[in-house]
């Protein structure tokens, strides 16, 4: 099973909104994920990110990839290198 941590696409028509969450790699973008660790919004000035770190390591330390996007995302909030 590849897990993946990928954001899931919420909110409105062109007004996105996005959850970081942990899903397996095989599941539609907006389908069935394992755990939600945050979320973030593109929208506000400045973007608002808000990740759980101890859960977005301990994900990452079972091996669990994130996407270019969230990997950013986790840079940004000083939570990986």
């Amino acid at each position: 099973m590849a897990v993946k941590i990928r954001l899931r696409r919420m909110g409105q028509k062109k007004a996105p909104f996005y959850r970081v969450v942990v899903a397996d790699s095989r599941y539609p973008r907006d389908g069935r994920f394992i755990e939600e660790i945050g979320y973030y919004n593109p929208i506000t000035e400045p973007a608002e990110i808000k990740i759980d770190a101890e859960k977005a390591k301990k994900w990452i330390a079972n091996g669990a990839q994130p996407t270019d996007t969230v990997k950013s995302l986790l840079k940004r909030s000083n939570i990986v290198d």
